[in-house]
């Protein structure tokens, strides 16, 4: 059966890789606090802009979507949710307003777990909103064959009460002992492991860890969406998720995987907030140049959308301007047509 102990297992995770990870971050921590105190004003766009990243994205790994100008009116509360999607995504929304302005009064307990899951699905008027799993539940994955297999075997539900409690308990336990980013992260593992809801489980998991970040002294996740970066490397994320959970029950599982994945996704949330406030607060940056760096530090493609978005400053015209201008000079790639187009930075052959 599964004990929860995180003082047992902690230094398990020292190893030098992680600890690299652990320093840098802590660098970053300070030179954001620092950031923050200079330039308020510009970086309350950038808050607003994560959160509709985070709703977004947090979401849409779920196959909950709906089309982009609901969304941002959705998150920004300017309008209703006309379906089941838009219903999910407006209670993630006061959720993430919730940990955002409350994070400090929030303790981490069933009670307040289960109030949180309570609020994300309060739009649907859902009956297990706010409680836990009735029924036992399978995480099950798809092979590119067709082939379905079991995955993971979650706690049972008559156990999961009782195991959120341990949870807990065992958190707070090891809370003065253990590095926080390290706690943090192997709460959020074992909390994915019992799996306490019959639906919501990785929404809230997500939500769960920018509330323990934002409690530990780590806020980027409120300027940089962490829930975009792991929906961009969610392969990545669920390789570290099954690495981190084999043996879980007997108690022989290694949370290295997992941990040493987050702590990525950190360094990544960090790295982008320095470089978004450089392009914000340099008044020798122009508007063209902004964007053009925006789209060469970014990883992957990206649409006109996308960089409006990050942009609200800037015209729709600016923007398409300066994206012809790119394409023209060779300097961006021009990636399929109409509002499905998308751009990607050139590299040097």
């Amino acid at each position: 059966m599964r004990t929860y102990d995180f003082l047992e297992k902690w230094d398990e995770l020292l190893i030098p890789e992680i600890v690299k990870k652990l320093t840098l971050i802590n660098e970053y921590k300070g030179e954001q606090r620092l950031f923050i105190e200079a330039h308020k004003d510009e970086l309350s766009q950038l808050v607003e802009i994560a959160k509709i990243q985070s709703t977004e994205a947090s979401n849409r790994i779920e196959g909950i979507s709906t089309a982009d100008d609901r969304l941002k009116n959705l998150v920004q509360a300017k309008t209703t949710p006309r379906n089941r999607d838009e219903s999910e995504i407006a209670g993630y929304r006061d959720v993430l307003n919730t940990i955002h302005e409350n994070y400090d009064y929030i303790p981490i307990n069933a009670s307040f777990i289960l109030q949180l899951h309570r609020d994300l699905y309060k739009f649907l008027g859902n009956i297990n909103g706010g409680i836990f799993k009735t029924s036992d539940n399978i995480i099950r994955e798809t092979d590119r064959d067709g082939n379905e297999r079991v995955r993971f075997r979650p706690v049972a539900a008559w156990e999961t009460s009782a195991s959120i409690d341990q949870l807990c308990e065992a958190f707070y336990k090891a809370k003065d002992e253990v590095d926080p980013l390290l706690l943090d992260m192997m709460f959020i593992l074992d909390f994915l492991c019992i799996h306490p809801f019959n639906d919501g489980n990785g929404r809230m998991s997500r939500l769960l860890t920018l509330l323990l970040l934002y409690q530990s002294g780590f806020i980027v996740g409120k300027y940089i969406s962490i829930e975009k970066i792991i929906e961009d490397s969610k392969e990545t994320y669920y390789e570290a998720l099954m690495d981190s959970s084999a043996n879980w029950h007997e108690n022989k599982n290694d949370y290295r995987s997992f941990v040493n994945y987050m702590l990525g996704v950190i360094i990544r949330a960090y790295k982008e907030f320095e470089s978004r406030v450089r392009l914000l607060t340099d008044p020798g940056i122009s508007k063209a140049e902004r964007i053009c760096e925006m789209i060469k530090g970014h990883i992957g493609t990206i649409t006109k959308a996308e960089l409006m978005e990050m942009n609200p400053d800037i015209s729709d015209t600016t923007i398409q301007r300066t994206l012809a201008d790119l394409v023209k000079n060779g300097k961006i790639r021009k990636i399929g047509g109409g509002r499905y187009t998308r751009y990607v930075w050139k590299l040097e052959d």
